[in-house]
């Protein structure tokens, strides 16, 4: 692609960028002192670049009848004042929109009228720039001027979002151009696609680090799971073939054939909710899951069909406060150890061996991360992946010193466990009794909570 050095604004940029990209539709008019009123700039479904309506009314008309949302915006500027002037968002009704854009030329500004974009739809928006992309839903793409969004290396971010919407972003646009984007579902725009560009500009070579955290709002609209799962296929990690079904998007599929026809049924909240929610070994009908667990839906974003692991021996790996890999296990399935029902066995070495060896990979692709893991005999799978290391020695899950150590045996189950922590008041930690692993969920629950814990 032959790329300019524009600065992308107000209509004539919008006539620029569509050279270059998709863009929502959109008409434009400036006042006139002879007519009243003159079209600029056109860009809508099924009409030439630049087409010339009628007139005013024939253009709303057209853009009406085109929008996806079957509703219509109305922006006001001035030529060289970057000042934001008057904006009339999602009018329905043709006159209403006439209406508008004649008062505002009367007034002696140029008006925009474009289609409405519907944020709330599932998609994402964001900024290609630097070899980093960034992105959140629910948002235009200013969301990069907030916290929680997305931000992953160029190559990463087009696989998850190709992976996700089945479209891919425009590889032709250079590090050196800044592009403000949008993905939809529903096609829409001019060349009816699934991609808009908002704005773009050259800004020169200019290298951004992402910073690849999470949870973030995209990792939220999807389910915390599915999105460490995909950070984790990005980064060449053996992953089993898994399908997220979830509440706002269409189902998609990523990961590697494990060569078994089983599928684990794994329920995705928004944030890491550790043991409290269904693993369920077997196909069990997802939406009814989702219903019973979370009929609100306020927690769970989505369900995971995961292919089943032959499950040689199972276990999690966390990185202690010493910076030291931490490597717990069982023959067999490893639900019960993670659940602390089950107690941890000693692996054989050539197990260890290879969990060490994809922890190894791993840390140096993503830095400090803790996973769950199922060997097969062969080799070893990542089976949920999540950043960071711990606080956590041998005895000491979270480091503190209370006035009261209230005793709890981890018989009693998770769920005991989380009221317990909720009823301690700030003078009070948590003995906990019993074999407990530190990368268990009973672990995990502990330190989430944040509150003083040591294993007697």
């Amino acid at each position: 692609m032959q790329q300019t050095s524009y600065s992308f604004r107000k209509d004539e940029s919008l006539d620029q960028l569509a050279n270059f990209v998709n863009v929502a539709q959109f008409v434009s008019f400036s006042p006139d002192l002879g007519t009243g009123v003159r079209q600029a700039y056109a860009r809508v479904l099924g009409y030439e670049p630049n087409h010339k309506f009628k007139d005013l009314g024939d253009a709303v008309i057209s853009l009406l009848a085109r929008s996806s949302e079957a509703s219509l915006n109305v922006r006001s500027f001035k030529p060289n004042d970057l000042r934001s002037h008057e904006f009339v968002y999602g009018l329905e009704n043709a006159q209403e929109v006439i209406a508008v854009a004649e008062r505002i030329l009367t007034a002696g500004f140029h008006v925009i009228i474009n289609e409405t974009i519907d944020i709330h739809d599932g998609g994402v928006s964001g900024v290609m720039q630097g070899g980093t992309v960034e992105f959140a839903p629910d948002d235009t793409p200013r969301c990069v001027e907030k916290p929680g969004v997305a931000s992953l290396p160029r190559a990463w971010a087009t696989n998850i979002i190709e992976t996700v919407y089945g479209v891919a972003l425009d590889g032709e646009i250079n590090d050196d151009y800044r592009l403000e984007f949008s993905v939809h579902p529903k096609p829409r725009g001019w060349r009816n696609t699934h991609i808009l560009g908002w704005e773009l500009e050259r800004v020169g070579v200019l290298q951004i680090s992402p910073s690849n955290v999470w949870p973030n709002h995209f990792s939220r609209l999807i389910g915390d799971k599915a999105y460490g799962l995909m950070i984790a296929n990005e980064a060449q990690l053996p992953i089993p073939r898994t399908m997220v079904i979830g509440r706002r998007i269409a189902p998609f599929v990523f990961g590697k054939d494990t060569g078994s026809a089983e599928f684990w049924i794994r329920t995705c909240p928004r944030e890491q909710v550790p043991g409290k929610y269904t693993t369920h070994h077997g196909w069990i009908d997802p939406f009814l899951l989702m219903a019973k667990e979370d009929p609100s839906g306020e927690y769970l974003s989505s369900v995971l069909a995961q292919q089943a692991v032959p499950s040689k021996y199972s276990g999690a790996l966390i990185i202690d406060a010493n910076g030291t890999p931490v490597i717990e296990g069982k023959e067999g399935e490893g639900e019960d150890l993670m659940r602390g029902i089950a107690p941890r066995t000693t692996l054989p070495a050539r197990i260890v061996d290879d969990v060490v060896a994809l922890f190894d990979c791993a840390v140096s692709r993503l830095g400090p991360i803790r996973f769950e893991w199922v060997h097969d005999g062969m080799q070893a799978w990542i089976v949920q992946l999540h950043r960071g290391a711990t606080q956590s020695l041998s005895k000491v899950l979270v480091p503190g010193e209370p006035h009261v150590w209230r005793r709890f045996s981890i018989a009693d189950g998770l769920e005991s466990l989380r009221r317990m922590l909720n009823s301690l008041d700030p003078t009070e930690g948590i003995l906990l009794i019993g074999d407990v692993g530190l990368t268990s969920h009973v672990a995990d629950v502990v330190r989430k909570a944040a509150r003083p814990a040591r294993i007697e």
